[in-house]
Parts: C-alpha cells; structure tokens; sequence
C-alpha cells in the first residue's frame, strides 16, 4: 500500500502543491504589514520579504502550535522544504536535529528576535535546552541557502529566524496536555495580564516534558520557561524577555549495529553498557545529559521618523552542564590515573571508569540597526558584538577496582574558549521600476577566538594531556546582489551571495599543529519563479552552491588519534525545490514540495587505518556524494478544515543517504517513506472556557522500519600480505506506529 502511495504522490508532483513553501504574495503582505505596525516590536531587520531574492518560507504561529504536542522544534520544521530531521530517542523528543540541503546544525543560522542561539564554539543549536518553545513563538522564517545578513554563526546552508510572541493586547490563559507512547507527557501553562494602563503587559509560559522514549532507557525530562515584561507608547517600545530550559537525558547517541539489532532488538540502545563483577551485562543508571540554560534578551525599538527606524537589543545566555559517563576497559593514564597492580599482583593499565565532562558558558553582547523606508529604497544597516566564555573540564567520579589515590572528583583534563565577534553590515532594495527591483547586502565580520589549557584528548608524544593553545583571528568580507521582479501573481528573482565560516571547536580539539583548519567558503548561486493565485500556486528554486576548502571526515586521524575533518578544495550542492499549493474550496488544501539534488565532493581521497590507528593508506573515490545529502526529499500534506473539525495526512519520502563521504554501501541510510495523520477538534465557548481543542495523532501510520541517522568507520587488517579492508556502522532506530492525544484549553 505504501508503494502504491508514493507512486501517487510522484505523479502529483506534475499538479499539486507546497507545503509552507514560497509565501504566498498574501502571507508576505501581511508578514510586511505586521512588521510595520507598532503594535509589536520587531527585531525582523534581517527578514526576508517578497522583494528580497533569496529562496525563504514562513511557518506562522498557527501551523507551529496545529503539530505541537511536545516534539522538538526540529521536527515542527521537518514538513518545510529540503529539510531532514534526526532523533536519537527515536520519537522526536530529546536530543534531535535537522539538516537543510544536507547541511548540518553547525551550518544553519539561528536567530531569536535577531539574536544568536547558537554556540559560538560548536556552531550547534541544541534544540534540547529549549524544549516547548513553539509555545511562544509568532513565526518562524526559514531562508535556504546563504540568505541575507544575520548575526551569529555563518548561514553555510540556511538560516532560521524565530520571532517570539508580542504581547498580548487582552488578558489571556491556557493550559495544554498532552500524553502518548512511551510514556511521553506534556504540560504547558500560558498566562497574560493584557495591557495594563495602556502601557504595560506581562506574560508567561511554563512548561514540562518527559519521555521515555522508543530507544531502550533514552529517557528524557525537560523543563522550560518563557517569560516577558513590556512597555510602550506612540513611538517607543521596549521589551524584557527571560526564557530557557532544564533537560535530562539518557544518552542514545552511540546508535547499534544491526547485527546487534538483531541480537538485542531495534531499540538496543549500547550506552551506559558494562560487564559486572558476575560477568552479566548491566546498564550505567547515570547516563544522563544534564543542562540548564537560561536566555536574557532586552529589545528596543522607536520609530524616530516617518521613514526611519531604530532597533537595538542586549543580550546574555548562561548555561552550565554535565554528563554523566560509564567507559569500558580506558587507558588510566589517559586519565591521569597511575596503573595499579591488583590483588592477584597483576598490573592493571586499563579498568572500567564513570567520566564527568562539564561545560559552563557565558555568552553576552549587543547590537543596533536602523531602517530607512520611502517609495522606491529600504534600507537597513546594522552592527552587533558579541563575546564568549566556555569553561570545559572533565572529572573522574569512579574507577572500577583501583588501588591508590583517588580524589573525590579528581580532573583530568581543563581548557578555556574565548571568542569576540564583531558583524557590520548594510543591505538595500531599490525598487528600479513598479515591478523591478535590485538587492544588495555587503557584510564584514571580524572573529578572534583562542583556546587554551589541557585538551581531554591524550599525547603520547608528551605523555600528557594535549595541550591547547590556540590563536586565530578571521576577517571576512561577504557581498551578496539580487535582482527581483513582481507583478500580479508572478514573482522571479536571481541571486548571488557569499558565505564564509570558520572552524568549530572540535576543528581545533580534535585535530593538531599538523592539521589547523582553514575557513570555509561559500559562493550560493539561487533562481527562482512562484505563481500564486488564491485557489492555486506553484514554485521553483534553482540552486548551485560551491563551497571552496568545506571541512569533511576523510577517515583521516589527528596524531591524538581523533578523527578529523580536512578541508577539501571542491565540493558543490545543486538543486531544484518545487512548491505547490491547491486549495479549490475552503476546507481543503493540498501542499506539496520536492527537492532534488546532487551533493558532491570533488576527487575526494579516504583514509583508512590498519586497526583504526596505524599505518595509513590511501583510496581515490573520484566524484562521491556528500554524507547525510540525499538525492530527493519530497513532502506532501492533505489538509481539511470544517466548521471544527481539522485533519492532515502528512508524508515525507527522504532518499538514500550515505554516513560517510566513500560512497561506500556498508555505510548507507536507506530510503524511506513515513505518513502522520493529525485529527483534531476545536469546541467553543463551553462552561465559561473561551475554547476547548482536542486533537489525536498517529505517527508512522504504515509502521515503516527506517533509520534517520547513525555513524560509519573502517578499518583494515593484513592477510598473507594483502590488506582486506573491513567497515562497520551504527544506526538511529525510529518509532514504529505510535499515538498522542493533545488537549488545550483557553479562557
């Protein structure tokens, strides 16, 4: 039945339809309209518009809250083009991710109110500190490809762009549950005072999440908050917001081989494993991620003139955390740890051990543009600087059996990261003619980051800790021009943008003085077409993005014996995004997108090990396929709406994927096809409550059995002379068919 389905739905890609694809000249007119009005304050500067050429989607606060009952952000996204999502629990709730274009979290941009979530050092978004944010969110804009200026990390791949609710103009509450498979809860409880005296309102959200998740013992708990004051009058608005997030995890992040799978079952789950004194397998009941964040934002916005605007924001993110780690049969001196000899008078260079790894951040900074508006220019300019503290440092909290002195919590290993960043730019539409206009966005960046201290990878050059001493400064220029037209229902635009980024953290950590990495680039070529009627629209991108010296995993080890990422000099992404929308009555509408592509990396060259540490050789792969990029994704979503009652049959076919850059098949995701069916009822009025909706979903509707993430390595050995090249993998398992039901009500 499911071939049958898929077949269909290719078929209908001749026909059909976007899902949250292009805006529609209508959402985007009512996007502008909202940015305009003070009755909100903006921090959109950074925004994409119908005049703005680059490929971007809108998901309003609507379509975000229509599938939240719990799931990570990621996966409030995942129906959007060209993205794929990943759960180490399996279910979409604890440690997730999402890729655009092929792209990872490291690459794609986050924003809140124009302020930077992610790391400055890992360049992730852990998605997981911040669980339930949707609950306070107005919209969110995803821009593909380089997209315009924005603050923070490089958009290498895309950029989201959050934009959290304004205050309310009436006194409001609600209270939203949720419960379904594994045990998976949610409360939520939102509350608003309205205006107060014309001038002040105040609002709140407090929520808990738990879960035991479809991996075996991949638990999750998470708490988080959301909280605002603000002020305003005629021309000035000024807002405090103060949100963030507790999380406790069971790892899952070690994936299991299928042969395991087959042995342990899909949902084995390898971490925290250990052999007992017995000789019976056990699980470490520790293993937990433990983190809190905590997000202060202070947004200023005042309308000085007709034609001129003024935005301006503080900001700072604390957060601090741990995990708590069982390892097997570890190197004590790797440690930091004597070898010991045993009571049977042995000496013992290896024993079981629980690990501590910390991180304490602080994160802070400001930035300031301003906005000028009249017939035929729009322009913004702006300037931001943030600086960065990471503490990293890690603790042995017990060795199995060991004979000598042992502190309570004794370090092995301690390092600091600082980073400044300074962002400058100016971007500009000039409308040339009523239909015609030209963009143009030039930004510098000037980063200086160092680290320094003991790395927790081992020298055995020193017999010591790595050290890290680590001094680098980059100062990039990125042009970006456009041209755009618009008239009636027809849209095109062409574009050109440069992107530049430099090395993660573990870029540095991981690697050696014999492997400093070198920034990245990014040259993204886009064209794109949309026809929009309201019964009917349809779009399509063109993308060519070429990326000169991208970091990838070649197999290559650092002299640590890290594996490392190397820049390779040519790589590309190519495209095409399709959109379509049908809506031929006011109840139904039906949403299609597609993208496909071919991801590449030029004359790339593995590197393989004899047992995974010595002795390298060297493959030429030729043209290979960039890992975690698959040739097609497409979503298609049927969505009904009458007098109450709402239902969608979402699917998403996502191609094959390859988990390493050999092209090699040991190493390979399968395709697979998922459908969710989301039903839902909305009753209004009833015993004082201002309305009361029900909802019901059933994810995995036809019980597919796919994976969505895993790891890939290799190796060889010597047999009479001839090396014979051995590879092995983990996979992330996902749910079969699963249910939740939701209820939320409002007064």
């Amino acid at each position: 039945m499911k071939k049958i389905i898929f077949s269909l739905l290719l078929v209908s890609t001749l026909s059909t339809s976007p899902l949250c694809a292009y805006a529609s000249e209508e959402q985007s007119a009512e996007l502008d309209s909202l940015v305009s009005t003070l009755s909100e304050i903006e921090v959109v500067v950074n925004r994409a518009n119908t005049k703005t050429p680059v490929a971007f989607t809108n998901v309003s606060k609507k379509e975000l809250l229509k599938d939240n009952d719990g799931r990570d952000m990621t996966y409030l996204l995942q129906f959007t083009p060209s993205v794929t999502t990943t759960s180490d629990a399996g279910a979409g709730i604890g440690y997730t991710s999402m890729r655009v274009r092929g792209t990872d979290g490291s690459r794609i941009n986050v924003t809140a109110n124009g302020i930077p979530i992610n790391n400055p050092e890992s360049h992730n978004v852990y998605w997981v500190n911040m669980p339930d944010l949707a609950s306070s969110l107005r919209d969110v804009q995803i821009q593909r490809g380089a997209g315009t200026s924005t603050n923070g990390a490089a958009a290498f791949g895309a950029s989201v762009n959050m934009i959290t609710d304004a205050p309310s103009e009436t006194p409001y509450a609600e209270f939203s549950g949720a419960y379904g498979a594994y045990n998976t809860s949610r409360e939520t409880f939102r509350v608003g005072s309205g205006m107060l005296g014309n001038h002040w309102s105040f609002d709140g959200r407090i929520s808990h999440l738990h879960s035991d998740g479809y991996i075996d013992r991949a638990s999750t708990d998470l708490w988080s908050y959301f909280t605002q004051a603000a002020y305003r009058d005629e021309a000035t608005q000024i807002r405090l917001l103060v949100f963030g997030g507790k999380e406790k995890t069971y790892m899952a992040w070690d994936y299991a081989s299928k042969e395991d799978m087959e042995k342990y079952g899909r949902r084995y789950n390898p971490c925290g494993q250990y052999t007992d004194s017995e000789g019976n397998i056990a699980y470490y009941p520790d293993q937990f991620d433990n983190y809190i964040q905590h997000h202060f934002q202070l947004l200023f916005y005042r309308h000085l003139t007709e034609r001129l605007r003024l935005n301006a924001a503080l900001h700072y993110t604390m957060d601090n955390g741990y995990y708590d780690q069982y390892k097997t049969k570890r190197t004590l001196v790797e440690y930091g740890l004597s070898p010991f000899i045993n009571a049977d008078g042995e000496e013992v260079k290896k024993s079981d051990l629980i690990r501590l790894k910390n991180n304490v951040n602080d994160f802070y900074g400001g930035q300031v543009s301003l906005n000028y508006q009249d017939e035929r220019w729009n322009v913004v300019g702006g300037v931001s600087a943030t600086n960065f503290k990471g503490h990293h440092f890690g603790q042995i909290k017990w060795v199995r059996n060991y004979v000598g002195n042992l502190d309570p919590l004794q370090e092995y290993y301690n390092n600091y990261g600082r980073k400044f960043d300074l962002n400058t730019y100016l971007r500009a539409n000039y409308d040339i003619l009523s239909t015609l206009s030209a963009f143009a966005d030039v930004q510098y960046r000037h980063i200086h980051y160092t680290i320094k201290g003991a790395s927790d990878n081992y020298d055995w050059n020193t017999d010591g800790p790595y050290m890290l001493d680590i001094h680098r400064n980059w100062n990039f220029f990125n042009p970006k021009v456009g041209l755009n037209f618009t008239s009636g229902s027809h849209r095109a635009f062409a574009s050109w943008s440069v992107a530049q980024k430099e090395p993660t953290r573990d870029n540095f950590t991981d690697g050696d003085i014999h492997h400093l990495p070198k920034s990245e680039r990014l040259n993204d070529f886009e064209l794109g077409y949309t026809f929009s009627l309201p019964i009917f629209s349809i779009g399509a991108n063109l993308y060519y993005m070429l990326y000169k010296d991208q970091l990838v995993a070649t197999g290559e080890l650092s002299d640590t014996g890290n594996a490392i990422s190397v820049n390779v000099p040519d790589s590309y992404r190519m495209g095409l995004e399709l959109q379509t929308a049908l809506r031929p009555c006011n109840w139904f509408e039906w949403q299609f997108n597609l993208t496909w592509s071919r991801n590449r990396i030029k004359d790339f060259v593995e590197v393989i090990y004899e047992d995974e540490w010595t002795n390298p050789i060297y493959f030429d792969r030729g043209n290979t396929p960039i890992a975690f990029s698959p040739d097609l994704i497409f979503n298609n979503s049927f969505n009904f709406n009458w007098k109450g009652f709402d239902a969608q049959l979402q699917s998403r076919y996502v191609g094959r994927q390859y988990m390493n850059n050999a092209h090699s098949k040991e190493a390979r995701l399968d395709a697979y096809f998922v459908s969710d069916l989301h039903l839902g009822y909305t009753f209004k009025k009833i015993a004082g409550i201002k309305e009361i909706k029900v909802g019901f979903s059933i994810y995995n509707l036809f019980n597919e059995k796919y994976f969505n993430n895993g790891y890939a390595g290799a190796g060889y050995y010597k047999d009479n002379g001839q090396d014979v090249i051995y590879r092995y993998a983990g996979y992330a398992a996902q749910a079969p068919t699963h249910v939740m039901a939701t209820a939320t009500l409002k007064f």
